[in-house]
C-alpha cells in the first residue's frame, strides 16, 4: 500500500493501495471526533470529492473504531453559531454519500455517534459480530446531528433509527446485520484483511457501472421507482460506451462467463 506524503501522526489517514483509496482513523486512544479530526475527515473529502478513487475504505486502528464525538466540542458551540457548525459537519457526511465509487466502512469494534453516522454514509457496512454501533447523544441531551437518525431509518425502518437514539443503547454486529443495516460480518482474527479486500475487490469492479448503480439507487431513494426508471435508459446508454463494459462483453463471449478479464474503470 502506497502512503504518498501523509503525516503519520495525522488522526486521519488517506493512503491508496492501486485503485482503492484507504481512510484510516488512528488517534489513540479513542479515535474520538474531536476539531483535529472533525477537520481532517472535512480535507479528506475535499480530496476525494475532487478526485474520485475507484473505490473507499473507511477504517480505525487501535482498540475501539471511535467512542465518537469529543463532548469538549459540544461545549464549545456558541448557540448563535450551532446551525452553521452542523451544517459543515453534515456536509461531510453528505461528500461521503456522494462520491461516485464503491464506499465501504470497516467496524471491528465500537462505533459510536459520529463514526457510526458517517458508516451509514457508505455503500455497505462490514463488521465483526460483537463490534457494538450506538447513537448515544442522548447521553449529552443532544440528538444525532451528522446525519445517521435519517440514513439509519432509510436501511433499518424509522422505528428502528428511533429506538436507538431514544433508548442510546449498544448494539451488535450481528444484530445489525439482521436489521440490514450491516451488510457483511467478518471474523475477528481476520477482519482488516478480510475488510480490505472486501473493498479492493470492489475498486478493480467496473468502476462506471458502478457509479451507474449508486445513481439508479439514489434516484429510487429520492423519487421512488419512477424516478429510477426515468433516468435508467441515459445511465445504461452511458456504461454501453464504456471500455470495461466493451471488452467484458468480448471476453464474455470467447472465454465464458468465469472470463478474468481486468477492468481499468473507463
Amino acid at each position: 500500500m502506497s502512503a504518498g506524503s501523509q503525516d503519520t501522526n495525522a488522526p486521519l489517514r488517506l493512503t491508496h493501495d492501486g485503485p482503492l483509496a484507504v481512510l484510516t482513523m488512528d488517534s489513540p486512544p479513542m479515535n474520538l471526533f474531536d476539531t483535529t479530526m472533525l477537520n481532517a475527515w472535512a480535507d479528506a473529502m475535499g480530496q476525494l470529492t475532487a478526485d474520485p478513487p475507484r473505490a473507499l475504505l473507511v477504517r480505525a486502528v487501535g482498540r475501539v473504531v471511535s467512542a465518537g464525538v469529543d463532548v469538549r466540542v459540544f461545549d464549545r458551540i456558541e448557540p448563535d453559531g450551532a446551525e452553521e457548525f452542523w451544517a459543515r459537519q453534515l456536509r461531510i457526511t453528505q461528500q461521503l454519500e456522494h462520491l461516485p465509487c464503491p464506499t465501504v466502512f470497516a467496524a471491528h469494534s465500537l462505533t459510536l455517534t459520529a463514526a457510526f453516522e458517517l458508516a451509514l454514509a457508505c455503500d455497505l457496512v462490514v463488521a465483526t459480530e460483537s463490534a457494538r454501533f450506538g447513537l448515544v447523544e442522548r447521553r449529552v441531551g443532544f440528538t444525532p446531528a451528522m446525519g445517521g437518525t435519517q440514513r439509519l431509518a432509510q436501511r433499518a425502518g424509522p422505528s428502528r433509527a428511533r429506538e436507538l437514539v431514544m433508548t442510546g443503547e449498544l448494539y451488535r454486529g450481528s444484530t445489525l446485520a439482521q436489521w440490514g443495516v450491516v451488510n457483511t460480518l467478518f471474523a475477528q482474527s481476520t477482519f482488516h484483511a478480510d475488510a480490505h479486500a472486501y473493498a479492493l475487490r470492489l475498486a478493480e469492479g467496473p468502476t462506471r457501472a458502478h457509479s451507474a448503480t449508486k445513481a439508479v439507487v439514489r434516484s429510487f431513494l429520492d423519487g421512488g421507482v419512477p424516478a429510477a426508471d426515468a433516468m435508467l435508459p441515459r445511465l445504461a446508454a452511458d456504461v454501453v460506451r464504456t471500455e470495461d463494459h466493451r471488452r467484458a462483453v468480448t471476453a464474455f463471449l470467447t472465454d465464458g462467463p468465469h472470463h478474468a478479464t481486468p477492468c481499468v474503470g473507463r
